[in-house]
This record gives structure tokens, sequence and C-alpha cells, in this order.
């Protein structure tokens, strides 16, 4: 769990970095790193109780669009990622549907990248 939460966090760096549209407003590097580790935790937060309820509701276009829906989806729950953070008072924010689905993107290929690294270890 701690691993995925470490791969969360570097994607949403990667992608708060990467997609113009996507800020963190943070007085220091301390917390800048603050702010994007707890924005990864309220994105797994939103993935888990949000995305299935979503899903399952658009399972039909999800199908017809051969998964490309999916990425709509992604976005959406980054979209409201960034209005919860917004209501609790971290400095991270999305300008609109654009970003998000570009940091959205970028957020899946660094957890797939990462989270399919040689590094991680497996229960057996």
């Amino acid at each position: 769990m701690i691993w995925r939460w470490l791969v969360n966090s570097l994607a949403v760096a990667a992608a708060t970095y990467l997609v113009a549209g996507i800020t963190v407003t943070a007085p220091d590097t301390t917390g800048i790193v603050l702010t994007v580790a707890l924005v990864a935790l309220l994105l797994g937060a939103v993935n888990t109780i949000v995305k299935p309820i979503l899903g399952t509701l658009t399972g039909c276009l999800v199908v017809l669009t051969f998964g490309l829906f999916l990425l709509v989806i992604n976005a959406l729950m980054l979209m409201l990622t960034s209005w919860l953070a917004g209501l609790v008072g971290l400095g991270w924010h999305v300008d609109g549907f654009g970003p998000a689905f570009w940091g959205a993107l970028v957020i899946s290929i660094v957890s797939f990248l990462l989270g399919a690294s040689p590094w991680r270890r497996e229960r057996a």
C-alpha cells in the first residue's frame, strides 16, 4: 500500500511538472512535496470511491469506445480531486478539462511504468 502511494505521488508530481494548467502553490520544497503526497492520497480515495460508480454508469460508453472513454473518466476524477483539494485547503489546482485529460494520461503512464518496475516485490 505504501508503494502504491509513493508511485501515485510520483505520478502526480510528474503531471504537475509536465502539464501546463496543473499547479501547486506552496512556500517551499517541503510544502510542495507534502501537498503532492496529500493530493495523491486524495486521488487514491476518489479513485476507490467514485470511479467504480462512474465506471458502472458509463460502462456502455467504455465498451463502445473500446476503453478510450476511461481517459475521460480519469480526467473527471482528476478534476474532482482538484475541487476537493481546494475545499480542504491544499494548494493544488487543475485549470480545466484539457489539463485534466493530459494530466490523467501522464499519471496513468507514470503509474503503469513505476508499478511494473522490477523494484516492486510481489508477496508469495
